[in-house]
């Protein structure tokens, strides 16, 4: 028995968090090329950043979202697992000369990716391709010896790897 007054079974991974150096940018990929919908954000003037939650919906969802306050969306995106986080902090935008350090080059190795599963891995590509320069291939899965996986960067230079649903 433990001495604490926390059932760790209830426990769940709500988000992760990325610095993005561009918001405008960000959204749109993560929106309209991955399908993710902005649930909430969070405008912190004194820190000069600004927050903002994505994460996959169903329809459904994304039509009761839609008719919510902001209070009951930002609620909603800190009660539910497959959170991610984009934090802008504020003038990084206007910066020619900005970037973050996206884990997968040095100087700043570590990070290494989010993950995202689909239906059809080959479809999910072919789509991906039809974005045209909006999107960076990483490895495509005809590229190395995994045929079953794909990387692509989104606008700050982090990897997305795409997988289909139950690694099929």
């Amino acid at each position: 028995m433990s001495e604490f007054k926390t059932d760790l079974k209830t426990y769940e991974f709500n988000h992760t968090m990325i610095r993005v150096k561009d918001p405008k940018i960000s959204i749109e990929f993560y929106q309209d090329i991955l399908g993710m919908k902005l649930l909430s954000n969070l405008v912190n003037e004194a820190g000069k950043f600004t927050l903002y939650f994505l994460a996959y919906v169903n329809e459904q969802e994304s039509a009761s979202l839609d008719a919510k306050s902001e209070a009951d969306r930002r609620a909603y995106a800190f009660s539910r697992p497959g959170v991610l986080e984009l934090t802008h902090n504020w003038g990084t935008e206007n910066d020619p000369e900005f970037s973050y350090a996206n884990g997968n080059s040095n100087p700043g190795r570590g990070f290494g990716h989010t993950a995202i599963i689909v239906d059809d891995i080959n479809e999910a590509c072919r789509r991906f391709e039809s974005f045209g320069d909006k999107v960076k291939w990483v490895k495509r899965p005809a590229d190395g010896s995994m045929k079953n996986i794909a990387f692509i960067a989104d606008p700050d230079g982090y990897w997305v790897e795409v997988l289909n649903k139950g690694l099929a």
